[in-house]
């Protein structure tokens, strides 16, 4: 029996990455110190995985911003109008794909970005042409598998499969099937291989996550046929084949025939699948199970007793020669080192594993398979012990919570009336122009505004002197929106961190961390709430700010509040009680916030929640329990408003054809969405079901440094004017503004508001 892994985290310890790649894009450091702190960071995690007792590392999990685009660059395919970028300067090719660069005589826009399957990772997508051709262009995974060799690692290459790659992409053009593409993208990976096999690479990670999706017979064949290709021109290559997220499902019997040496198994996920494929008479028990039995998504610590029931389970048919142990997926979702967290209440840290501890459970999970190692017997004791004191734990359980939960009724999910009559009140209400403008709720967060916070964290600027300096920061913020003329304001959200973390501090059941990043996309980092107990509020959240906001103008201000799904899926969630169950705790802790903030006088309140799609389940099957209680709990937390009261809620990078029905039955006011980078193509959706609500299809792309032109805004909005009704339509950013600089986001939201205002001249003109 060996251990192994499909992934690191590779921000680094304390963030070293991100802080390294923005100072090498506002030009602070030279591309030779960002290269040295990448290898810094790859070393690290190489050697620690090895001193930790792993006997499988993976190389080429390490990426500058996202292993797709390393895989998109990898296979040579970089869309057309990047080239215009010297090919040579090989990050600047590499960001501009990723962010976009307006330089020189440079102007291209940044790539696509979605979730990676239900997570809150964002990738690149690919994008692909008729009989487009590939080329091994990036050498990476090759420099990567020779720079651990020098430490005397010999790793296991990881590469996305080649399904995988073209199904997470999508067709620039109509005419073809992106699978169609296949023989031309397999002789890259044939390259590759070469390469690695004569540096006499044994093991090669092949990620095909497709295979926990509903896949068609067509798509089946087309594994079958890769994985066949492959080993017929690599027969003693060992494939490690890695699924997760999921279950194989009913790809089960495809992948079982496959000609690989390794199937691994997301047992976190999906537990039950180990008594499928033990039993199913397609299993060749000589080939090896790699069980992911350490959860790769979450931070709670290791039940090694169930671990241990299932290793058993699966010895008895499998030889321990043939078994690895492992994490359920890749630990790029989890922070980095428990350790490094002193501020944690003791009783709550012991539950915890981040990933350093979850290396180390994996490590002792396979000396307590082995029964000569009874050294080990203590640590079982003392993971048991922990598990105990978490279920009896005073801290976790609330009885008035959970009376609440249970006296629910239908009518909480209601508003009063239909939003066509909403729709008029909130007219009358708002004195709104055609084609309003708005913003989705953030701000810049300048340095100044972090350190401020930062210093009232640590005691060293006063209640009163913090508090002045935000209401300076709202009131200018205030100003500026009133001067270029948009139509709905927002406070700016200067005394808050992240979207989630704000609320998860004010709000019973939640504990955080000082180092528990996480990548969300590129170098923007989250560090979500642990959510371990009864949800509940005892005070309002935000009414001081927004109050404030609203009293500096007779401009209608949005309250801002993230929506309970979006709280939910964003933290570490608590794995005792039905999800479900948690969200709907949450869910009354915002209705509470919104009818205080209505009573406050604020009209508008915007409920975001960009999270419900990234929540759906992998498999259709299981989509309609999910969707149930996500759209439920949404609104609960909306639905305690007057009819003139109204609702905003924002959703970004989602696919919506498949859910649209779902979103209407949300039953928000107005809907923004991220319609930039697709140039309004995920529009499509709300158009083709005929969505009855006002939407705000995001005009510019906030994930980008460039500034868009007026030009462009009004294409796109032109766009949405020739599918939406004019009326229904909003004019705003694709998200919230606080990873931009001030000038950009001037410049960029006085376009905004110009296009605006001319689409309503011309109006006129035609009345």
């Amino acid at each position: 029996m060996k251990t192994t892994l499909l992934g690191y985290p590779r921000i680094g310890n304390k963030r070293e990455l991100k802080k390294a790649c923005e100072a090498f894009w506002s030009d602070k450091i030279d591309e030779t110190t960002l290269l040295k702190t990448a290898n810094d960071i790859k070393t690290q995690n190489w050697l620690q995985q090895q001193a930790l007792g792993i006997d499988l590392i993976p190389s080429n999990d390490f990426s500058f911003y996202d292993q797709i685009l390393d895989a998109c660059l990898t296979f040579g395919c970089i869309p057309k109008r990047y080239k215009t970028i010297d090919s040579n300067n090989f990050l600047e090719l590499y960001f501009a794909m990723a962010r976009g660069l307006q330089k020189d005589n440079i102007d291209v826009t940044a790539m696509e970005m979605t979730k990676w399957f239900d997570t809150n990772y964002h990738y690149i997508v690919p994008e692909f042409e008729k009989n487009q051709s590939f080329t091994f262009f990036s050498k990476k995974i090759i420099e990567e598998y020779k720079e651990a060799l020098k430490l005397g690692i010999k790793t296991k290459p990881v590469l996305i499969g080649p399904v995988t790659f073209l199904l997470l992409g999508k067709e620039k053009e109509s005419g073809f099937n992106r699978l169609d593409l296949l023989d031309n993208l397999l002789p890259v990976y044939f390259e590759i291989l070469s390469e690695l096999t004569r540096l006499d690479a044994e093991y090669i990670q092949f990620d095909e996550p497709c295979l926990a999706l509903n896949l068609s017979e067509k798509e089946r064949q087309d594994i079958t046929s890769t994985y066949n290709q492959i080993h017929h021109k690599f027969p003693d290559l060992k494939i490690y084949l890695a699924n997760y997220f999921d279950c194989y499902g009913e790809n089960l019997e495809t992948v079982l025939q496959l000609p690989v040496d390794t199937l691994h198994l997301d047992l976190v996920r999906c537990p039950l699948q180990l008594d499928d494929i033990l039993e199913s008479k397609n299993f060749n028990p000589n080939t090896k199970l790699a069980l992911g039995l350490v959860d790769g998504r979450n931070i709670w610590k290791n039940n090694f007793e169930a671990s241990l029931k299932i290793i058993e389970k699966a010895s008895k048919k499998v030889s321990f020669e043939n078994l690895w142990i492992s994490a359920s997926c890749s630990l790029l979702h989890t922070p980095y080192d428990l350790d490094l967290e002193i501020n944690l209440q003791p009783e709550i840290k012991q539950w915890l594993a981040f990933a350093k501890q979850k290396l180390e459970e994996i490590t002792t999970l396979k000396n307590l398979a082995s029964p000569e190692n009874e050294s080990y017997l203590s640590l079982f004791e003392e993971n048991k012990l922990a598990n105990i004191n978490r279920q009896r734990s005073k801290l976790i359980h609330n009885e008035n919570v959970k009376e609440r939960i249970a006296n629910l009724k239908e009518s909480d999910s209601l508003r009063k009336n239909a939003f066509s009559v909403r729709q008029t009140k909130q007219k009358n209400a708002l004195n709104l122009p055609l084609y309003p403008t708005t913003t989705i709720g953030s701000f810049p967060q300048t340095k100044e505004v972090r350190s401020w916070r930062l210093k009232y964290k640590k005691g060293l600027l006063s209640q009163e002197a913090y508090d002045f300096l935000i209401a300076k920061e709202i009131e200018d913020s205030i100003r500026f929106q009133e001067e270029i003329g948009l139509d709905v304001l927002v406070h700016g959200e200067f005394e808050r961190n992240d979207m989630v973390e704000y609320f998860g501090e004010k709000l019973n059941g939640f504990a955080f961390s000082d180092f528990g990043w996480v990548q969300s996309y590129g170098s923007r980092c989250v560090k979500p709430p642990i959510l371990f107990g009864d949800v509940s509020r005892d005070k309002p959240m935000t009414v001081k700010w927004s109050e404030y906001a609203q009293s500096l103008t007779d401009i209608p201000v949005k309250g801002m509040l993230t929506g309970p799904v979006t709280i939910l899926q964003w933290s570490f969630v608590r794995n005792d009680q039905p999800r479900a169950t948690t969200c709907n705790q949450i869910a009354l802790a915002i209705r509470d916030e919104v009818i205080d903030l209505e009573n406050k006088g604020l009209k508008v309140i915007q409920i975001d929640e960009p999270a419900i799609r990234e929540g759906l389940p992998l498999r259709k099957e299981d989509w309609n329990e999910y969707l149930n209680w996500a759209v439920k709990a949404f609104r609960i937390s909306a639905s305690g408003v007057q009819d003139d009261t109204q609702i905003h809620t924002h959703m970004c990078y989602s696919e919506f054809n498949d859910i649209i029905s779902n979103i209407a039955d949300m039953d928000a006011d107005v809907i923004t969405i991220e319609t930039s980078r697709s140039e309004m193509e995920l529009l499509d959706a709300f158009v083709n079901f005929k969505y009855p609500n006002e939407i705000g299809p995001g005009v510019y792309d906030i994930h980008s440094p460039r500034v868009p032109s007026l030009e462009e805004i009004e294409q796109l909005l032109l766009k949405a004017k020739n599918v939406l009704p004019k009326a229904h339509i909003w004019v705003n950013p694709d998200c919230g503004l606080k990873t931009r600089d001030w000038p950009e986001t001037k410049s960029a939201l006085k376009n905004l508001v110009k296009a605006a205002k001319k689409l309503r001249a011309q109006e006129l003109t035609l009345v």
